[in-house]
């Protein structure tokens, strides 16, 4: 009976476009969650997260490329020009050796890179290398860009030095050494397409240890969502955000429903003095603002996603649903099934739990549909506030760097655009399958 029943109620269901739009988005993010939780174990998206040396090779701010190709756009990727792909000679003398390596690339691209760096890698010598370098554009100009004592771990950032940059009229490096020459003065600079060729004279004073370098011409689009300002993928906290919301989400609204039920249901069998104190204590927890208890909590004891998690449900469960669900039991505890019960010898606990919660569960189920974005949306908002979980990265983390590196002011939208439209569609999927679910279960709105 009951089968057929929720068989019913799947075929009313689906006549509704809202509800299966609504379901078709909480799929995909469901199906993200899975993939992401597979595919970036939690310790590798910490670790991932806390930047460093895992995406030294990532540009700083910068935007999608899908959305630049989307448009028609142009704009460069990074490059990655390593030694072992680049044609080295030697030349052997005694107690070392010269070697001169030769990293080239093509250029195409519509825009200038925003970096340029040389790493470069000299383990095993007892004495420092010396390098000179040399750069060489397509219409065969050369200029030398100095030398270099090398270290075990060397950076040479040549997109800050500032003599280069005298050097190259006052252009910033990574525009100079790209650009058209003999531009008309006060001209946008034009970059210059060909082959460019960044020579690497060193001499090493030893005859086994070798160089490894590595080009790096970093783009202004880079992956599926962009880079932040510490040059670390939003795609990853865009993916893990989706986990954590639905988590935080789902896992507020069953703890709230659930014990808020139970204690209404509670209240509602036993009247007198029970009734009257969760009333009055939910009067009381009603007027006290939510939020800035929050951010009461996080300023002064801690920010822990499930610290966060653990007063949301304690502060719900007095919450105006208990008079809500008090009002829709009154009548059921009055219902001759119910004396039935207490005639055959039912106990207060089974005839609560067995024959009054059930009764209104289904009438319940769109409250709590729509209830788990509210708590989706708490979460992000107490990131945005600063007071999120440090450690990991979800949506309100990702909007909270942008409000403090001023994302917008500087166009960077894409950083506030995409965690914008996740929590979007996830209010929007629940709010409509929620909507549809009331029609449903709803005896009032049946006739609508």
């Amino acid at each position: 009976m009951i089968g057929v029943r929720w068989r019913e109620h799947w075929e009313e269901l689906r006549r509704y476009p809202s509800a299966l739009v609504g379901m078709a988005i909480i799929a995909v993010l469901v199906g993200l969650s899975l993939y992401t939780v597979i595919a970036i174990p939690y310790s590798e998206a910490l670790d991932k997260w806390r930047g460093g040396e895992p995406w030294q090779l990532h540009p700083v701010n910068a935007g999608s490329l899908w959305a630049d190709r989307l448009v028609g756009g142009r704009q460069p990727s990074t490059l990655v020009i390593d030694s072992d792909a680049a044609e080295v000679e030697e030349a052997p003398f005694e107690g070392g050796r010269r070697l001169r390596m030769s990293l080239a690339f093509d250029y195409d691209y519509e825009g200038f890179p925003s970096e340029i760096n040389l790493f470069l890698r000299a383990e095993g010598h007892e004495q420092r290398p010396f390098a000179r370098l040399l750069w060489q554009a397509p219409d065969g100009r050369e200029l030398m860009l100095g030398g270099y004592r090398i270290g075990r771990d060397h950076r040479i950032s040549l997109s800050q030095d500032r003599a280069l940059e005298r050097r190259l009229g006052g252009l910033v490096p990574h525009i100079g050494l790209l650009a058209e020459p003999d531009a008309d003065a006060g001209a946008q600079p034009q970059v210059q397409p060909g082959r460019y060729t960044l020579m690497l004279d060193a001499v090493v004073f030893d005859e086994q240890a070798g160089i490894d370098a590595e080009l790096v011409l970093y783009g202004r689009v880079h992956g599926i969502a962009g880079t932040d300002h510490q040059r670390r993928e939003l795609s990853l906290a865009l993916m893990w955000g989706t986990p954590v919301a639905l988590a935080f989400g789902l896992l507020a609204a069953v703890g709230t429903t659930i014990t808020t039920l139970i204690i209404a249901a509670v209240g509602v069998w036993y009247r007198g003095w029970v009734d009257a104190t969760i009333q009055r204590l939910t009067e009381v927890n009603m007027i006290l603002p939510l939020l800035p208890i929050l951010v009461m909590v996080g300023t002064l004891y801690s920010t822990s996603i499930w610290l966060m998690l653990g007063v949301v449900v304690v502060l719900g469960i007095f919450s105006a649903g208990i008079k809500m669900y008090r009002a829709m039991l009154l009548p059921i505890r009055e219902a001759p099934y119910i004396e039935a019960a207490q005639a055959y010898g039912a106990g207060n606990l089974r005839i609560v739990m067995r024959y009054m919660i059930p009764r209104i569960l289904p009438v319940l189920i769109p409250t709590f549909v729509t209830l788990i974005p509210t708590f989706v949306f708490l979460e992000a908002s107490l990131a945005v506030l600063g007071l999120g979980d440090p450690v990991l990265p979800t949506w309100g983390k990702v909007l909270n760097d942008a409000q403090s590196q001023s994302a917008l002011y500087n166009g960077y939208y894409y950083w506030v655009v995409s965690p914008a439209v996740l929590l979007m569609l996830t209010g929007l999927g629940f709010a409509m399958l929620g909507f549809a679910l009331d029609r449903v279960f709803n005896p009032r709105l049946r006739s609508l």
